[in-house]
């Protein structure tokens, strides 16, 4: 272990002791189903010579207006399952009044280019900047050790300019307090909380010596650097559950409260349920609540990886939280409830 991911243990280990027990192993499912997009059926191509991907899932989403841009994980090869980026357009009224016609139109705007993310670029989360978009996804690749190549996870971030071209591209290293970089086996389930040029605040969860919780930290984004004292544990896992992560992007609810989703994986049945929390501008934790969206039925529980619902956008219409989800790997749901309700079931977390 290094000496970073030693010190970085530490911490875990202490926040722990300090916030475990908060919340509680109970399901009350607040989402009404605003129906699925089947990938094969449902979603065409322009831009590619395969116009119909075998699967897509885990979309992250914005919403500019009335228009509601959804950022699917798209997959057409069959036996590698190599990832890639696609975006299509809807109107969010539609998806509300459960209208949505199908097939939609959609375009492949990320893919593999580099050694780090040569199996995949999967599960995009996307944040609106002055320039375009900054799209942090999950790069599945390899690293060369020696002439030998190691399979890593690492957490990407990509700009992108006005027309959803890629500007830049590259994966976060942990710059240490000696200067040296450190770079986990597995780094992904990232949100930015706030942008301001070229720094960030940002939701992480890197892999500690094993140990996968949600961690709040600080950026550079021209750099693509976390810096290793910012980093502090701000979602734990309960006993009940392997791990935690950060699910979808953030929605601002006031100056200082921010909204983001979060799954945790559970060890009865290895299904990802999924709940809310509320952090403030620096990524500390203010409220959570159990679990409001899990996998019920056929269409939801059945699939590449049975019971789950994951992923990546959460967006707020007038009454109304949307949170668009792949599920269990091979389809995409919207998930619709009143915030009101949602923020009803926050339990707001205190030191102790």
């Amino acid at each position: 272990m290094s000496n970073v991911e030693e010190r970085l243990h530490e911490k875990a280990i202490s926040f722990f002791k300090e916030l475990k027990g908060t919340r509680e192993n109970k399901i009350e499912d607040i989402f009404e189903r605003k129906g699925l997009i089947v990938s094969d059926q449902d979603i065409l191509v322009s831009n590619y010579s395969r116009k119909r991907p075998k699967l897509a899932f885990n979309p992250g989403a914005l919403l500019e207006g009335k228009t509601l841009h959804v950022f699917p994980r798209l997959i057409f090869e069959y036996y590698t399952y190599v990832s890639s980026v696609g975006e299509f357009s809807v109107k969010i009224d539609d998806i509300l009044s459960g209208s949505l016609k199908l097939p939609v139109d959609a375009k492949v705007i990320l893919w593999p280019k580099f050694l780090w993310e040569f199996r995949g670029c999967e599960d995009p989360r996307v944040f609106k900047d002055k320039e375009g978009l900054l799209m942090l996804y999950t790069g599945y690749g390899y690293f060369l050790d020696k002439d030998k190549l190691n399979v890593d996870i690492v957490q990407a971030l990509a700009k992108l300019d006005n027309d959803l071209s890629i500007v830049k591209r590259g994966y976060f290293r942990i710059k240490s307090t000696e200067g040296d970089y450190f770079v986990p086996r597995s780094s992904k389930d990232s949100a930015l909380l706030k942008v301001e040029g070229d720094r960030a605040v940002m939701l992480t969860r890197p892999l500690i010596n094993d140990i996968e919780l949600g961690w709040r930290a600080r950026a550079d984004l021209n750099e693509v650097i976390i810096n290793e004292e910012s980093m502090e544990p701000s979602l734990c896992f309960e006993d009940w559950e392997f791990k935690v992560g950060w699910s979808t992007n953030v929605l601002k609810l006031s100056s200082n409260e921010f909204l983001v989703g979060w799954h945790g994986v559970i060890k009865e049945d290895y299904s990802y349920r999924n709940g809310l929390a509320i952090v403030d501008d620096e990524g500390r934790l203010l409220a959570v609540s159990n679990y409001l969206l899990a996998p019920k039925g056929i269409n939801e529980e059945y699939g590449d990886r049975p019971h789950v619902i994951f992923g990546n956008g959460l967006v707020s219409y007038k009454e109304n939280l949307v949170w668009v989800g792949g599920v269990s790997d091979y389809a995409i749901g919207f998930f619709v409830t009143e915030l009101d309700k949602a923020l009803e079931r926050m339990k707001w977390v205190s030191k102790r």
